[in-house]
This record gives structure tokens, sequence and C-alpha cells, in this order.
């Protein structure tokens, strides 16, 4: 039990602070009713915004947290992307799908139009659905969104996140930056001396570690790292096309690109098709991800794959266990890398001229 009289922030143990008070006592420091409390945890709309701003504000100072008897959970995992739009996206909802019907459970879909974070309805929305927990894509939460969820005991866990997640947020994802340097040292054993890049925004981890990655395979190498053939692309079809002929127009384009992922090695496929360069005889391409279409493009495209499906499921698995978990019986591996590997087909040869 809790003591009775108001309680202000006190941080102990991490046991005592989730139940610091008692939703009687944060309705009478809000000076609302216990129901309108109850109403702003179930993510009700009938709350006037600066009732529930004030009652939200008090939940994450007492670090309020639902018992999980009181958490009456839908049938649902939320499964949200950063953008739902390509074949990647597809190969994930393949994964937490397989989890969730195997758990007799339906899946949600969200997409927060581009942003890294989702809109706060969206967090209201979730608190409404009181799913058995969410995986975000390529997105992560802000601090009011990460409160909101856990004084309701909606776990979460962030897949392939767009940054550095935080010690304690769960996160599944792949080894993006041995994926980089495999690709690259590829091409430079292959005999390629100029070999451009073509990376993802810039503010995601995983864009930045495959970089880094081709980066180290040319310094190992003792090949310059030359700033005019690495562009700054964001992972569309596109983007891959455009950046590509910018490369590949060039008097002393390179023999060889690194195309980040496999959608924009496609641009730069239409790219090379366009100035009458054939692949791999005039340029060598390696793509990103290993999607299904992968293996259907001419030439077939030599890629690094990356577990998509396998790291879903892992991410679904993984928010389940946490939904079940309390205490000692929390899951010890909450943040996990799946091994890259790559894919060698025939969009990859040694360069047109020796030494070039």
């Amino acid at each position: 039990m809790t003591h009775s009289e108001p309680a202000s922030p006190r941080p102990q143990t991490a046991q005592t602070r989730t139940q610091t008070a008692t939703l009687a006592e944060i309705a009478r420091e809000a000076g609302v009713s216990a129901p309108t409390v109850s109403k702003v945890l179930n993510g009700r709309a009938d709350v006037a915004p600066a009732t529930r701003t004030r009652v939200e504000e008090l939940l994450r100072a007492h670090g309020y947290r639902r018992r999980r008897a009181e958490a009456t959970r839908s049938p649902l995992i939320d499964l949200v992307f950063h953008e739902l739009e390509s074949a990647w996206a597809m190969e994930v909802i393949r994964g937490v799908e397989n989890v969730a019907r195997d758990a007799g459970l339906s899946v949600v879909l969200s997409e927060s139009a581009g942003r890294l974070t989702p809109g706060r309805t969206w967090a209201d929305q979730v608190a409404a659905r009181r799913p058995h927990g969410v995986v975000l894509v390529l997105s992560g939460l802000d601090e009011s969104q990460r409160a909101l969820l856990t004084s309701r005991s909606i776990p979460f866990v962030v897949m392939d996140p767009a940054g550095d997640p935080g010690a304690d947020v769960p996160s599944i994802g792949a080894t993006n930056w041995q994926g980089g340097l495999a690709a690259t040292r590829h091409l430079v054993e292959l005999g390629h001396r100029r070999i451009g890049a073509i990376s993802g925004p810039p503010q995601m981890m995983c864009s930045r570690a495959r970089i880094d990655g081709y980066r180290a395979a040319l310094e190992t190498a003792g090949l310059p790292v030359e700033s005019g053939l690495v562009m700054t692309g964001d992972f569309h079809h596109e983007t891959g096309y455009r950046l590509g002929r910018e490369l590949l127009d060039r008097p002393d384009r390179p023999t060889a690109v690194f195309a980040g992922n496999d959608l924009q090695a496609l641009g730069l496929y239409e790219a090379a098709r366009e100035l009458g360069l054939r692949i791999p005889e005039d340029v060598s391409v390696v793509g990103f991800d290993d999607l299904p279409v992968a293996r259907w493009v001419g030439p077939p495209l030599t890629t690094v794959r990356q577990p998509l499906t396998e790291m879903a499921e892992a991410a679904a698995r993984l928010v389940l266990e946490l939904a079940r978990s309390t205490g000692d019986a929390a899951p010890t591996a909450t943040r996990v890398e799946l091994a890259t590997s790559l894919v060698v087909r025939t969009s990859t040869a040694p360069p047109p001229l020796a030494g070039s």
C-alpha cells in the first residue's frame, strides 16, 4: 500500500518508484476526480487539453506505472513505421505478423509520415487501444511518449533505431557497419580503386554506420576516401537515380558504387541504362537489404543481406516477452544486433581497365 498523503517525487529503488502514488492521490494533487485521471490513462478524448497535460506531468513526476493486473490488454501489437511505402516495409510486416499470428494477436499499422517520432495523437490512440506492445521501425519516442506508454504498462521495442535509443530502450538492429565494410571490401578485392557511395539520411544511425564501414574498407586497403564520390541520399529509388546520374555522368566516374540500400541501387541501374553503361561491364553496383526484387532485376544485384523478417520477428517476440514479464523475470537481452552477410550475384565484376 502507498502512503495516503500527497506524494512529491521521491526517487528510490526502481521497484518503489513504479507506484509512488495512487490514482486518488494524483487526482487530488491535480485538482480533478479519480475517474478523470483514469480517462487520461486510458487515452479517452473527453478530457480538456490543459487537464490532460497537468495529469500527465504528475503521472510522469511520480513515476506512476499501472500495475499489470490492472492493465487489461487488447489482442493487438502496434507496428509504427517512419515510412510505409516500400518492399522493405513488407518484409518487416511479414515478420511481425508471423509472431502475432502464433500468439493469437492482430497487428495495427501506423506511419509517422517521415517524422522520426510519431505525433502526440498517436500516443493517445495507443493508450486507448491498450495493445500488448509497440514495435517502432526506424523511429523512436520522445520523453513524454515514453512516459505515457510506461505509465500504462505498454512495452515498446525499437527496430533499426534511427538514432541512439538510449541504454534503457529495448532495440533490435543489424550489423550495418560490418555490412558496409563487406560490400566495399568485395569491390576492392575485385580490383576497383575508384568506388563511389550513395548514403542514406545522415540523421539515421544505420546509414552512418554503413558509410563508416565503406570508409574503413577503403582506408584499410590504402585507398583514399574521395568526398566527391560520396553522395548523401535518402534510401529512395528516385534519389538513387538522380545521384547515380551525377556520379556516372562525370568524366572520372567511379568503376563501382556502393548504393547504401537496394532501392537506391535500382535507381542507379536506371541511371546507368540511360547513360548507355552496362552493369557490371562498365560499372559494378552493390546494394544493401537483399529485398526479393534484388534477385529478379537484370543483372541480379549483389547486396548485403539484412535479415529484415528475422529482425521484425525478434522485435515482436521481445515486446511480448516484456508484456509478460515482471521484475526479475524481465528479458536479459534487450539490445540485439543480427548479423548481415554479403550475397554475391552478377552486378559486380572486375573494373573494365586494370588499375582504373
